[in-house]
């Protein structure tokens, strides 16, 4: 019996809330002349008060070693197995803007990027061109491109993200990325590992054929990556699994997306930081399991941007108080997965992870760090593990056996 079917027998309906705040790549590795991790420089005093009466650890996305996407990421936080429940980018960005997926859907998430003359890429990312600029390229390629043998949806996400849904009969999604992940390259070729996926490849390739001289003139998104093909279909839902009414607290639609894929309901909340915690605080009598994402530490990771980094997680800092006012039972601080700004990339790096509760066994820490986490009580231990030390410190789980 995997862990999650266990909690299933055992979860129990209590009024007890659980709040799960993750930033976005928290991890991060030591730099400068300090030595120390974006989180261990910055100036934090609310989490560190939480790290003193709560208890710390580190947690592995997926396993030692492994780099993992956002997708496998939050799969693990939520107690579902990265490696089982693996889901491609795609659907989960095609779920996050609302669009109607069907099972069988082959989705795919498209980067606008930055080609120079010979087709090598300068930016992966377009410079992050608004979402009103992709929009307006999506509404132009959709007028001008048609494609036989599927039907095809192209949809603005935000900033340079966009999807792509193939709707047809026979269609695979064992594709590898385009997206060579660094710039000075050429996109790689797709290659479909069966038939299925060969013929979504070609599907792919004919789109692709007939939008690259639309983009071409466009500046900075003169071509596009294709990345996390993903053939769409139902997953076991959160709620039912863990007997919990639980709502997203997302600004961006990929994590929105992996929300609905699980079965939680979706919030809406502004674009600011402030606006997550308002939302948490407006939504409070409504659910009793709330995630609420920010991004922001992890495009600054993603960018390179240390200070950046830094200010972020000191501001999520500042806003702690008001979660700690509405008295959740537990409240756990962590991330996805770690995105040093030294990398400027995700990382294989355990992951930092707070617990607070009434009902947790406090460890010697003093404050909220990565050295601090490798000392802490819980120990190091996979991600899919943590929805049941959250269920357990909010007494949701019965005893198992006699």
């Amino acid at each position: 019996m995997d862990i999650q079917k266990l909690l299933s027998r055992q979860a129990i309906e209590t009024e007890s809330k659980i709040v799960l705040l993750v930033m976005d790549g928290l991890g991060g590795l030591p730099v400068g002349p300090q030595l120390k991790t974006e989180l261990e420089m910055g100036k934090h005093p609310n989490l560190d008060k939480l790290a003193r009466e709560g208890a710390l650890g580190l947690a592995d996305p997926v396993a030692r070693g492994i780099t993992p996407g956002s997708g496998p990421g939050h799969l693990g936080l939520f107690g579902y197995d990265p490696v089982q429940y693996l889901i491609g980018r795609g659907a989960l960005e095609a779920l996050g803007i609302d669009f109607p997926l069907k099972p069988g859907d082959i989705a795919i998430r498209i980067n606008f990027c930055t080609v120079d003359d010979s087709g090598l890429i300068t930016d992966r990312r377009a410079g992050r061109i608004a979402t009103e600029v992709n929009a307006k390229i999506c509404a132009q390629l959709k007028s001008k491109i048609k494609i036989s043998g599927a039907e095809y949806f192209l949809e603005p996400v935000k900033e340079h993200r966009a999807v792509l849904v193939f709707r047809g009969k026979g269609l695979g999604d064992k594709i590898a990325d385009s997206d060579p992940q660094v710039v000075g390259k050429a996109a790689l070729a797709m290659v479909g590992e069966d038939e299925a996926s060969k013929k979504t490849v070609k599907l792919v390739e004919d789109f692709l054929a007939q939008a690259q001289p639309l983009l071409k003139d466009e500046k900075p998104a003169n071509m596009m990556l294709f990345r996390g093909f993903a053939c769409f279909s139902k997953y076991p839902q959160f709620n039912e699994i863990y007997k919990l009414k639980a709502c997203a607290i997302a600004q961006y639609p990929m994590y929105r997306g992996l929300a609905r894929l699980v079965g939680m309901e979706v919030v809406e909340a502004g674009a600011e930081l402030e606006d997550l915690f308002a939302a948490l605080k407006n939504n409070w009598a409504k659910y009793n399991f709330f995630f609420v994402h920010v991004k922001k530490t992890d495009s600054a990771g993603e960018d390179g941007d240390w200070a950046r980094k830094v200010q972020v997680i000191e501001a999520v800092d500042k806003q702690i108080p008001k979660v700690t006012k509405l008295k959740p039972e537990v409240l756990i601080v962590t991330g996805d997965h770690s995105t040093p700004s030294k990398l400027k990339a995700h990382s294989w790096h355990p992951v930092p992870v707070l617990l607070w509760s009434e009902n947790c066994r406090p460890d010697l820490a003093q404050e909220f760090g990565e050295r601090a986490c490798a000392s802490g009580g819980l120990g190091r231990f996979k991600m899919k593990y943590l929805m049941g030390l959250a269920m357990a410190d909010a007494l949701k789980l019965e005893k198992f056996g006699a």
